[in-house]
Formats: C-alpha cells, sequence, structure tokens
C-alpha cells in the first residue's frame, strides 16, 4: 500500500466527490498519489440505422470530450501537493475499474458506494459492490 496510488472511480456524481475527500485523506496518510478514473459508457448503435445523427463513435468521443471538462474543473478545485493521474476510459464501468484497481499501481479502491438515482439505479448494477467483492486490492466504500 505504501509504495502505490489510490484509485478513486468517479462518475462527477456529489457522492463521489464526497467520497474524494477520504481519498486524499488515505493519500495523506500513506503518502502516495491518486489516480482519478471516469468510465464513459461505450454507446450502442448500428451505423447502418439512419435515426442517428452522428456515428456511435463521434457520440462516445463527445461524452469522453465532455468528461475531460469535467476533470479539468475538478481538478482546478483541488487544493493537494499529492500526486494526481488522472484517466479516462471507454467501457463497462466495473470491468474498467476493476482493471485498473488489479494493476500493480494502485494500492487502496476508495468508491463511493453509489452515484446513480431514481430508475438507473435499479437498472445497474452496484459498481461499488462488484468492485468491493473482485478487486485484489482493498476497497473503502464511502456512504
Amino acid at each position: 500500500m505504501r509504495t502505490r496510488n489510490i484509485l478513486w472511480p468517479t462518475d462527477f456524481s456529489d457522492t463521489a466527490s464526497h467520497a474524494l475527500r477520504y481519498a486524499i485523506e488515505m493519500a495523506n496518510l500513506y503518502h502516495v498519489g491518486i489516480r482519478i478514473l471516469h468510465v464513459v459508457d461505450q454507446p450502442l448503435g448500428d451505423e447502418n440505422y439512419m435515426i442517428l445523427a452522428i456515428t456511435p463513435e463521434e457520440l462516445a468521443q463527445s461524452m469522453e470530450d465532455a468528461a475531460a471538462k469535467q476533470m479539468h474543473e475538478l481538478l482546478a478545485q483541488l487544493k493537494t501537493d499529492l500526486k494526481i493521474e488522472t484517466v479516462i476510459r471507454r467501457g463497462d464501468a466495473i470491468t474498467e475499474i476493476l482493471a485498473e484497481a488489479n494493476s500493480d499501481e494502485i494500492g487502496m479502491v476508495v468508491i463511493a458506494s453509489h452515484g446513480r438515482t431514481g430508475l438507473a439505479h435499479f437498472l445497474h448494477d452496484n459498481v461499488a459492490e462488484e468492485v468491493a467483492n473482485k478487486a485484489k486490492c482493498p476497497v473503502l466504500v464511502v456512504k
């Protein structure tokens, strides 16, 4: 743990922002950096359908650009001397977070208990629960 970064996955929700405080506290305690990860869902679609005005690839790129903007705004608000890395990936949130968490560079994951609300909360897997159950490193789930 003392030589590996803390992974903080974010969906830019208020709950995730609350978990960031714990990630910073843990990083300061262990004198390690923080890797911030945001996963953009891969849009589904058939490019042969003429309903879409843009292709799924263009939509995904637009979503990545918006995430990058949010990431820059978040970094501008952080007041810390910690080493901060940012990663934006495309795909399934659980798969991508676990891939990052199970790399040799991560010693702990600090993740919000949930970010989705309403119907989306019931239609999607609980990301924090899956990460806590399948990550090889310690996971701190923040409510």
